[in-house]
């Protein structure tokens, strides 16, 4: 069995951004750039999913599913934008959910991946 690896760990809050098992990276929480506009949340949310997969020595070329949350659901169509912005065609499986994040800074967005390790 290959070693679990855990990167871009939180104590404060008890979890790891990014964790490494077998073939699969698991990345949970990325948001970035609160109280901005949706558009400004979902770019600063994959600039933060970027800079995770680098650790483990990937791209969002690798990222093969994400949850995609949302405060407003209705705003799907911004993040569809900034998705064939950033994947370039290489376009991962995603669910959007709506939920009311336990956050008064105004959060509107937030996303969690899995990567895929390739052979290549």
């Amino acid at each position: 069995m290959k070693e679990i690896k855990r990167y871009d760990i939180n104590e404060e809050w008890a979890h790891s951004g990014i964790i490494q098992a077998g073939d699969f990276c698991f990345l949970n929480y990325c948001v970035r750039n609160i109280g901005s506009t949706i558009e400004e949340q979902i770019d600063g949310a994959f600039d933060e999913m970027e800079e995770r997969l680098e650790m483990a020595g990937l791209t969002l070329e690798n990222v093969v599913q994400m949850n995609c949350l949302f405060k407003n659901i209705w705003d799907i169509p911004v993040m569809e934008k900034v998705i064939k912005k950033r994947f370039h065609g290489k376009y991962p499986a995603r669910k959007s959910i709506q939920t009311e994040f336990a956050d008064s800074r105004g959060l509107l967005f937030q996303v969690d991946a899995i990567a895929y390790l390739s052979a290549s």
